[in-house]
């Protein structure tokens, strides 16, 4: 049997993302969301959540590109020094991270801080990932889940998408294709400290290299194509307004389009949809010392 989580990724972002992404799991599309924890409209977003007890919620754990919750002196290897923010691109996160210089207790309290933030306000939480699938790498990983295990959370992501759905997604950018080929050599590792800490996980996600570019047709492309097990449909939905042209992201038009395309779910009736919340640890989930 396919069972597939359709997850939308930035909850919180702005209004117009969250209103999509309400509204996708009301037509019953959409099932799971991770919520950023200190974002534009993430004070709605709670609000909207808590009022959805049948959407599945996650903490979309944010160390690139945003601002952490806990005080910049508090987290001094995590951010910039002149803005007190995380590292506003990629690259330079990387560079940190590889060159020893982010502390991995820090990367457990600033988790620490997001989940606890948004489980203070009453959101219980399904699961974790990271913006932009920082924990792909595990200096970041083993904090994280250090993090969420604290916090009673047994479930996250595995960001890798298998070959056969990048296959499936014929208009991914090539950069993206050869970013995901490049990065794939952490798989193992993430599985296998996923599965030392007794995480429960899927087996992979798919419509990563389609981020930007998943239209319907790719999705069709890939549920087609959906093989036996447990998959997440990772997703961007929203809404192209005066909100989001302020937020410095690339994903704009294609919220539109991605918020369109998630109709075409339900052209595969057979498929099982389900959150998070329906994963269970394995048996063999290590015990705290």
């Amino acid at each position: 049997m396919s069972r597939l989580i359709v997850n939308a990724d930035d909850f919180g972002l702005t209004a117009g993302v969250n209103r999509a992404i309400v509204e996708l799991h009301r037509d019953g599309v959409l099932t799971s969301t991770t919520l950023m924890a200190r974002a534009q409209a993430t004070d709605e977003a709670i609000r909207l959540a808590l009022a959805a007890p049948t959407l599945g919620v996650g903490c979309h754990v944010v160390l690139a590109d945003g601002e952490p919750v806990l005080p910049p002196h508090e987290i001094p290897s995590l951010v910039d020094p002149q803005t007190g923010r995380f590292p506003q691109k990629l690259g330079e996160f990387l560079r940190r991270l590889f060159t020893g210089r982010m502390r991995a207790s820090e990367i457990e309290a600033e988790a620490a801080a997001q989940i606890g933030l948004l489980r203070g306000r009453g959101v219980r939480l399904t699961h974790i990932d990271t913006h932009k699938h920082t924990h792909m790498f595990p200096a970041v990983l083993r904090p994280l889940l250090r993090a969420a295990r604290a916090a009673g959370i047994g479930a996250v992501r595995n960001p890798f998408e298998p070959v056969w759905a990048v296959r499936a997604t014929p208009h991914a950018p090539l950069v993206r294709r050869a970013e995901e080929a490049a990065l794939r050599r952490f798989e193992p590792a993430l599985r296998r400290i996923i599965a030392q800490e007794g995480f429960a996980t899927t087996d992979g996600t798919v419509a990563v290299v389609g981020t930007g570019t998943l239209d319907a047709g790719a999705v069709r492309s890939l549920l087609g194509q959906l093989p036996a097990g447990t998959w997440e449909l990772v997703t961007h939905p929203g809404y192209n307004d005066a909100d989001l042209a302020l937020i410095r992201t690339r994903l704009k038009e294609s919220r539109e389009i991605e918020r369109r395309a998630l109709d075409a779910i339900r052209e595969f009736p057979a498929i099982e949809l389900l959150s998070f919340a329906a994963l269970h640890a394995p048996a063999t989930a290590r015990a705290d010392p």
